[in-house]
């Protein structure tokens, strides 16, 4: 619990993007373990801080779970201008599915018309984590 609160205040003091190691860190305490896979979106401002960290859905990741005019709604709404989307794998392997990486780049098209910039999807499993940006994938 204790490591949960510090990983999680590391995130909201500093631009995410600067501190990729504390936001996996927070994430990989948050969500390697969990058994139900679960959706979050990372809200950002301008200046790439947290606005909202935004549980989105419970199941698998496909239209039930994670609508992207929902998503791109919420972040205008509260005047996010970019977002990270985040998910695990409860078979503990973060490999992306082809529906992980549909979703992401259905996402991504919506937000760029609209000036909200998708920055990454990323899959936590208990094997690690994976970037969607870094495989080349959005």
């Amino acid at each position: 619990v204790a490591a949960a609160r510090m990983a999680r205040e590391k995130v909201r003091e500093a631009p995410i993007i600067s501190s990729w190691q504390a936001l996996i860190d927070y994430l990989t305490i948050d969500m390697a373990h969990l058994t139900v896979e679960r959706v979050r979106v990372l809200y950002l401002n301008a200046r790439n801080m947290l606005v909202l960290d935004d549980l989105v859905g419970e199941g698998s990741i496909d239209e039930a779970a994670i609508h992207p005019r929902e998503v791109i709604r919420r972040a205008l709404d509260i005047g996010a201008t970019a977002l990270i989307l985040v998910h695990n794998h409860p078979s503990g392997s973060p490999n992306p599915s082809r529906a992980d990486i549909e979703i992401t780049n259905r996402i991504a098209e919506a937000g760029r018309l609209l000036g909200i910039t998708v920055h990454d999807h990323v899959i936590i499993g208990r094997e690690g984590h994976v970037s969607l940006k870094a495989k080349g994938l959005i």
